[in-house]
């Protein structure tokens, strides 16, 4: 599943490629892929003749602000047209095409401009969701997961303090408590790993019991390591691709994740790989204690 730093690589290469971009024409070839009340008919109703402005990620969620041209009698020259929403799971990827090709059988959205370029959605397993929230509706009233999200990892909430609060008692592991949305949003398998041996952490340790110093190294370093995977586009390790094509350049750098058995990047020792929380966990016995 695609985490923060891929979403906010998808976020910014929408961002860019939709900059005035205005709906005049889509197709929902799947209807379970719209998640907002109504279906895919009063999404359809809601995007088409709208001009696609901001958007904005909140963990592994994106949605972009939509405007219409104001009605006559308006004095402003556009008017809100609520939100876009959408949430990739575990394959959604989006595809910009220039050039007027066959849809692929994966296909669930498709979106038209007035010079016939096409923003494609594509999502093989078909577990990602769209939402379109209606003017003044608040986001999180209808894109309900946004309530359950804890602070981003880059915000002023996300204190050594605040991780230590949420912890204190805790006894499930510390790789679980990472998988948590709702403690810090947007982390996910590759990020947890990755994170916890930059620190220095056994993944199966009990949250309650790292001190402060432990946690203040763990979110450092989960703050570095984001912030070095958005840079390099994000990991690909299966499906994700930029709305290019293009591959994230994160995986090349991974110090345990998918490395089992490698030696050790620090001390040459081999990779393992256990289940926690009911996902494979890698790490290094001898540089994690």
């Amino acid at each position: 599943m695609p985490e923060l730093p891929e979403v906010e690589t998808v976020r910014r290469g929408l961002a860019d490629r939709l900059d005035q971009f205005v709906i005049s024409d889509l197709e929902v070839c799947r209807d379970r892929a719209i998640a907002s009340p109504g279906g895919p008919e009063y999404f359809e109703l809601g995007l088409v003749n709208c001009r696609v402005g901001q958007w904005t990620r909140r963990g592994k969620y994106l949605y972009a602000e939509l405007h219409r041209p104001a009605s006559a009698e308006a004095d402003a020259a556009e008017e809100s047209a609520g939100y876009w929403g959408v949430h990739l799971r575990m394959t959604g990827q989006f595809q910009w095409i220039e050039d007027d090709t066959p849809a692929c059988n994966h296909t669930r959205v498709r979106f038209w401009n007035a010079k016939g370029q096409e923003l494609r959605f594509v999502d093989l397993r078909s577990f990602a969701e769209m939402w379109w929230v209606p003017p003044a509706v608040a986001v999180e009233s209808v894109m309900t997961g946004l309530k359950k999200l804890g602070p981003e990892p880059f915000s002023q909430d996300f204190k050594t303090q605040y991780l230590q609060e949420r912890f204190k008692g805790s006894t499930r592991s510390i790789k679980a408590a990472l998988l948590d949305q709702s403690i810090v949003a947007g982390t996910g398998n590759i990020y947890a790993d990755e994170s916890l041996f930059a620190a220095g952490i056994r993944p199966q340790t009990a949250a309650g019991q790292l001190n402060r110093k432990q946690l203040d190294k763990l979110r450092v370093c989960l703050i570095k390591i984001l912030e070095l995977s958005i840079g390099a586009g994000g990991t690909t390790f299966s499906d994700f691709r930029d709305l290019e094509g293009v591959n994230g350049n994160y995986g090349g750098q991974a110090a345990v994740y998918r490395r089992t058995g490698q030696p050790c990047l620090k001390c040459g020792q081999a990779i393992e790989r256990i289940k926690l929380a009911g996902r494979s966990t890698h790490w290094c016995s001898s540089c994690q204690t």
